[in-house]
């Protein structure tokens, strides 16, 4: 009985945890993290902080502010590039970060360049970045090349592992399956790399952004040395 009544009180006390604009927002990616954009909705997201629809617009006026809201709290996640001066290093581990965080919130990575009213965080996480290209060397025209190169790659990278069907760990059931239903005479490149390189152990698709980021780079650094 005294567990049954502590966990109601529990309950109780969430319930009255007074409703601010960080709550709504960290509601509002709970909803889209579990179904996806399409899921979140002022219903849905009053339901999920146990208010009433009409009490959300108290702090926020409609729907495009939350998504400006849930866009700014994505980019505060991605680790801000180092001041390190070098600007590899830096430019490495902020898409590393980058990836990680549109892993989790996969819904987002459409929407990340896309809000008119940027917050306070995305627009110090873009400043960030051009400066550290700046102060490594780059001219201006250079730095915002290599910064929509490499977004374009890790948003890119992003939404085609999201789309996958599969993830490390049921890689090589889901390959065996469909290279089962096809003669391998017909397709034999397609053939020889599932079975020399997807079927093999450790095999991770994650492993290819590690690839692709460092031939980005190497390609950058190239160009920052003629500039």
């Amino acid at each position: 009985m005294g567990h049954e009544m502590s966990a109601n009180t529990d309950v109780d006390v969430e319930k009255r945890v007074p409703l601010s604009r960080d709550r709504l927002l960290r509601g509002a990616i709970v909803v889209a993290d579990a179904g996806g954009l399409g899921s979140l909705t002022m219903r849905s997201l009053a339901q999920e902080l146990g208010v009433k629809p009409m009490s959300l617009y108290h702090h926020v006026a409609n729907k495009e502010e939350i998504l400006d809201g849930i866009i700014d709290v994505v980019f505060s996640e991605i680790e801000l590039p180092s001041a390190d001066p070098d600007w590899r290093s830096a430019m490495r581990h902020r898409a590393i970060s980058a990836r990680g965080v549109l892993g989790r919130h996969p819904w987002a990575t459409s929407l990340m360049e896309s809000r008119t009213n940027p917050g306070h965080a995305t627009l110090r996480h873009h400043d960030a970045v051009i400066g550290v290209f700046r102060c490594a060397g780059f001219s201006v025209a250079m730095a915002a090349h290599a910064y929509s190169l490499l977004d374009a790659y890790i948003y890119g990278f992003a939404l085609q592992e999201a789309g996958l069907p599969f993830d490390s760990k049921t890689a090589p059931e889901v390959a065996e399956a469909i290279l089962a239903r096809f003669p391998t005479d017909e397709y034999p490149y397609l053939a020889e790399l599932t079975t020399e390189h997807v079927l093999q152990p450790g095999y991770d698709y994650g492993n290819e952004f590690g690839f692709g980021l460092d031939l980005i780079l190497d390609g950058l650094e190239m160009l920052q040395t003629t500039d």
